[in-house]
């Protein structure tokens, strides 16, 4: 069973997930693989004390590298993209 701050590893914070906050009041968040939309909202819900609407979830890939003649490949993460019910925003995102 994953508890709330194991679901939620950290808040992304790039250029489109700026402008997606600021546009859609959508919020990203790199996840644990092993948990689901409900068990990632429910933990959105709990620790930052908002209503979410909507969760999609996306697998990243990890990237190839190359070092001479050897390739490695890097480890898949997943990201969450949380949509916050209307007049709801995150702390965290705002001081940025």
């Amino acid at each position: 069973m994953l508890d709330n701050y194991t679901i939620l590893k950290k808040p992304l914070i790039t250029e489109k997930g700026t402008l997606l906050k600021e546009t859609q009041n959508k919020v990203l968040f790199e996840v644990d693989k092993r948990a689901n939309k409900h068990q990632i909202k429910k933990a959105v819900e709990d620790i930052f004390k908002v209503k979410v609407c909507e969760v999609n979830t996306v697998i990243v890939p990890g990237k190839t590298r190359r070092y001479g003649r050897y390739q490695s490949k890097g480890n898949s993460w997943k990201k969450a993209i949380v949509l916050l019910a209307q007049g709801s925003k995150i702390d965290i995102f705002e001081g940025v």
